[in-house]
């Protein structure tokens, strides 16, 4: 086919494109910012997707989350922290994934926090410095640490969270989340390679990530320093570590039977 008839084509089909979207109802071509698509990397050329969660969600959210120590990422948390934000019981119909909605939430706020931790830590005058490969390497240390320690308020509740993760319906979500965390690791770290590498190294900081917080829901050890002497002995063995593939499901593994093990602690017969 000729560039030219190729080209006209082309233009004719994008034209009807246009016209059949234009004759949808306006409620079908106005979508909430909720159901927009997502990148899942992260790009140099372009601005960040919307928020996750809509201002209602957000505010019931945000006080729920602070009944999380005392009562877990459980519908009375959702409620509770609904009257707090001023909403009736019946307002966490908004969250229609019921307690995952307040895990995701955690998962979302902590990693979202580590870029202006990183700052913090390694920037000061917010510039962007390259890092040299030993450099990257004690960056995605001290980041995964300070993502593991976000965790401290929730870590006795955190194997209950692992149990509702661990559900079909959620395991999906639940690594996306874990897979944009790994990126975000990396990214802060200074690392821009884009040979095959990008995929390896990604997966195995996400086995390595999942198992360290599986550690430590049963570390007792003074400032969990287990778990710290724990992912510096996985990361210093990550070149021995198989793709990617096989490390998410080795996290899929991990967490299904944490799930199953809670689930069994709370007397269900499984």
């Amino acid at each position: 086919m000729a560039p030219s008839r190729a080209s006209t084509r082309l233009a004719a089909t994008l034209r009807r494109t246009v016209q059949q979207s234009q004759q949808l109802p306006l409620q079908l071509r106005q979508l909430p910012s909720s159901v927009a698509l997502r990148r899942s990397y992260h790009s140099y050329d372009h601005p960040s997707p919307p928020g996750d969660f809509n201002t209602a969600e957000q505010a019931i959210l945000s006080a729920a989350y602070q009944h999380v120590p005392e009562h877990g990422f459980t519908a009375q948390a959702l409620s509770l922290g609904a009257r707090d934000a001023g909403y009736l019981d019946i307002s966490t119909n908004l969250l229609p994934e019921g307690p995952f909605s307040l895990i995701r939430y955690h998962l979302i706020t902590k990693r979202e926090a580590l870029e202006p931790r990183s700052k913090e830590i390694f920037s000061p005058s917010g510039e962007e410095a390259s890092a040299a490969p030993s450099q990257v390497a004690e960056k995605v240390e001290r980041l995964t640490w300070e993502r593991l320690l976000s965790n401290q308020e929730v870590n006795h509740r955190w194997q209950e969270a692992l149990a509702v993760m661990a559900q079909p319906s959620h395991i999906p979500a639940s690594l996306r989340e874990l897979a944009l965390l790994s990126d975000e690791i990396i990214h802060l770290s200074g690392d821009k390679s884009v040979d095959p590498s990008w995929y390896t190294k990604r997966g195995s900081l996400s086995m390595i990530y999942a198992s360290s917080e599986l550690f430590m829901t049963n570390d007792r050890s003074p400032g969990y320093g287990e778990t710290r002497a724990f992912l510096q002995r996985r990361l210093d063995e990550t070149n021995k570590m198989g793709g990617a593939l096989g490390n998410v499901a080795q996290w899929v593994g991990f967490t299904a039977a944490a799930g199953v093990n809670v689930l069994r602690s709370k007397g269900v017969r499984i």
